[in-house]
């Protein structure tokens, strides 16, 4: 396996640096300022201005849709080649939606690229490919384990040409955004089914249906995300034409696990981008800070999380590569237990950095005035989200003592 980056990753890579450079680091404090004005007018959730002039700009440059494999859509990069790129956005949470490269958008689109008709994805995916609208996955519950798909108790109910759908949803990520337009929704079609992977079914529900209802926005660790939100959402009732559902009844969880392996793995590259970034911040202060009578970065303790920081960040970033090449060259299906491995190993990782970083600075790491505890959040919240750690460690553990079985 050889990971060196081709030319045209070089050239992306270089263009992507120099945007962030340009566009997004100076832009920190506007964006902060916007989403406050945006509180005080009475819409939090609304896009926030500098974000069309960035986006402009993203889609001029060639920094757009650059995680679709399928160059029908997008660039045509290799799982592979969008890891240097993607980590590179995740230095800045917030910064992938500038490139239309952001969760859970890139999910959707691809499961509307791979498993959409040509109406659903003229509908919906050209649209999100240009990125006019944002959209919404719609499977976690609160009354059960979803990260079993299997025990989903949303209903998907036929009547004639309508399906009616049930059920309350939770930390829907994004749907709180005013310019969400549409769910991808897992719920059940046909629960009795003797195979319990053929009871679940995804439905499209554009988020104007009569029936659907946001009861609240969910914090995270204590912070609401603002302009995106992960609220709890009810479906009472609610009809969508049949030729919503995606690939037909009872392929839902089929559908499921071809979109979480790319989630999964992007989700991880980003990380890898914070945990740089808090290393380089983490230097920073310690270089310039003096502790009895020397400064902090001649001390052993630093030095030594230093060091094992440097070495926690290429653990991941090697294994995560590992992963992509896998899912390039044998599927995602295949490369199930090494996607299993990174969401495990890279959040893991990555927080501990992150956790270093906040104690250099102090008093001021738990702060607004550092982008460490949002930093800190996005990679806890990781750690649970697409299933916590014991289920990825379940699944390679079965992998691994099939052999003696």
């Amino acid at each position: 396996m050889q990971f060196e980056f081709t030319p045209r990753v070089l050239a992306l890579r270089a263009e992507l640096l120099k945007f962030m450079d340009e566009h997004v680091y100076p832009n920190e404090k506007r964006r902060e300022e916007e989403l406050a004005a945006n509180a005080r007018a009475g819409r939090p959730y609304a896009e926030l201005p500098m974000m069309a002039g960035l986006k402009a700009k993203a889609r001029e440059r060639g920094l757009w849709n650059l995680f679709l494999p399928e160059s029908e859509h997008g660039p045509g990069l290799s799982n592979v080649e969008y890891a240097p790129l993607c980590e590179i956005m995740g230095r800045r949470y917030w910064c992938a939606e500038i490139f239309n490269c952001s969760a859970p958008d890139t999910g959707n689109m691809e499961v509307l690229a791979r498993y959409g008709t040509k109406a659903q994805q003229e509908r919906w995916l050209t649209p999100l490919l240009a990125g006019e609208i944002r959209s919404s996955f719609a499977m976690t519950e609160p009354e059960v384990a979803s990260s079993d798909a299997t025990n989903i108790r949303c209903s998907i109910r036929r009547e004639g040409d309508e399906y009616v759908i049930n059920g309350r949803k939770w930390y829907i990520t994004g749907a709180m955004n005013e310019r969400c337009e549409i769910f991808v929704l897992m719920g059940k079609t046909d629960p009795d089914n003797a195979d319990r992977h053929k009871q679940q079914s995804m439905v499209l529900v554009p988020k104007n249906t009569p029936g659907i209802t946001i009861v609240r926005d969910m914090q995270l660790l204590g912070m609401y995300d603002p302009p995106f939100g992960h609220p709890e959402i009810v479906f009472d009732n609610v009809r969508v034409p049949v030729e919503n559902i995606l690939l037909g009844e009872g392929r839902g969880f089929e559908i499921a696990q071809g979109r979480l392996g790319p989630g999964r793995i992007h989700h991880c590259m980003r990380a890898i981008g914070m945990a740089e970034a808090a290393l380089e911040m983490m230097c920073q202060r310690l270089v310039s800070r003096v502790a009895f009578h020397k400064p902090l970065s001649e001390q052993g303790v630093w030095r030594e999380r230093i060091a094992e920081s440097r070495m926690l960040i290429e653990q991941s970033r090697w294994m995560v590569l590992n992963a992509a090449y896998r899912m390039d060259t044998v599927g995602n299906k295949v490369a199930a237990k090494e996607i299993a491995m990174i969401k495990v190993l890279t959040p893991n990782n990555c927080v501990k950095v992150i956790d270093w970083a906040m104690q250099a600075f102090g008093a001021m790491g738990l702060s607004q005035d550092t982008l460490l505890t949002h930093f800190y959040a996005y990679e806890r919240h990781l750690r649970v989200a697409d299933g916590p750690d014991e289920v990825h460690r379940n699944a390679i553990a079965k992998q691994e003592l099939a052999a003696y079985q």
